[in-house]
């Protein structure tokens, strides 16, 4: 079993989250945070400006076809989500970040892609003026080979692998630490290390300098695509998409699993890149609350909001009640 993360007394903890959302009754609270069966919008329009750290959250996508946890139209998803991304705007700190991992689409009928995304990603940042502090990918291979038209039928188009995860502020200083997501160096690393390298220039004009000084960094900088070999003290607990409590519960009792989950090591990720410890994190389209028990594991306040009842009721599974 993992240790629970230690707060001081006078953290403040599920009560400090509550305080936040005036006027509602959470589905459910832990010792620090709280789950509430609400329409989005309207629990972030009762929350103060500037008090969270960081928004994590994955919106229902785009898609040509409807999923039964609904989805808009990619016609109609800018207008659709904006609503949500000027609230989400007024509500974080100013050193404070909102990350979306948002998947692509194929146009309906064609072996063509939307490009919905991108004009979401030009609507942040031109009309509501979000910085994008880093474009980041998630490398998801489990992805089905779709659409089977162009994939593997005709076979004239390869499968998707990679959804977009974006990184914005709402200053060009958002709080950051990359020494908190630090992965371990290589073994060709370590090896160049012992045995030396001179200073050299490559042909690029970039400086190589003596790899004992870049190794005692204590790791390498992670890449800006989150995989496998993304370092996860969590997995190591079982809490990952296919094994976690929530979903063994899930299939103990016959109730169904949310179609749509993250792993994570996703918000694991930014949740220890981006903030501190007693920090406060929202996802606002919570599913089956992934976002809140890996806030929870790492000794974040929490509020997640879903307005599907079915989906959140099962994920109290991921915190151990019936």
């Amino acid at each position: 079993m993992q240790e629970p993360c230690t707060l001081p007394l006078d953290f403040g903890g599920e009560q400090a989250a509550r305080d936040l959302v005036s006027g509602q009754e959470p589905l459910y609270s832990t010792s620090l945070g709280c789950a509430y069966c609400a329409d989005s919008l309207e629990i972030m329009r009762g929350i103060p400006d500037e008090s969270v750290n960081l928004v994590f959250t994955s919106p229902p996508y785009a898609l040509h076809f409807k999923k039964e946890y609904g989805n808009a139209d990619k016609a109609d998803y800018v207008e659709w989500f904006l609503p949500f991304a000027r609230e989400i705007k007024r509500i974080i700190r100013n050193d404070g970040s909102f990350v979306l991992n948002i998947g692509g689409s194929w146009n309906s009928g064609h072996p063509t892609r939307s490009i919905y995304q991108y004009k979401l990603l030009i609507a942040l940042v031109e009309e509501l003026g979000f910085q994008l502090a880093q474009d980041c990918y998630w490398y998801n291979p489990a992805k089905m080979p779709a659409p089977a038209e162009w994939v593997t039928v005709r076979r004239i188009r390869v499968k998707d692998a990679v959804e977009h995860v974006w990184w914005f502020s709402r200053t060009e200083w958002p709080k950051a630490d990359n020494r908190k997501v630090l992965r371990p160096y290589s073994k060709d690393m370590i090896r160049l290390a012992k045995r030396g390298v001179k200073n050299t220039v490559r042909p690029s004009g970039y400086n190589i300098k003596d790899s004992f000084t870049a190794i005692a960094s204590g790791g390498s900088i992670p890449p800006n695509v989150i995989d496998d070999e993304t370092p996860s003290e969590l997995l190591k607990f079982g809490n990952n998409a296919s094994n976690d409590s929530y979903t063994k519960r899930c299939k103990e009792v016959g109730v169904k699993i949310h179609p749509a989950r993250f792993p994570a090591m996703l918000p694991e990720f930014f949740i220890n890149f981006l903030t501190d410890e007693g920090d406060l994190v929202l996802d606002p389209f919570a599913g089956s609350n992934t976002t809140g028990k890996v806030s929870e594991d790492l000794g974040r306040r929490w509020i997640a909001v879903e307005r599907i009842e079915t989906y959140l009721e099962a994920s109290k599974f991921r915190f151990g009640m019936a």
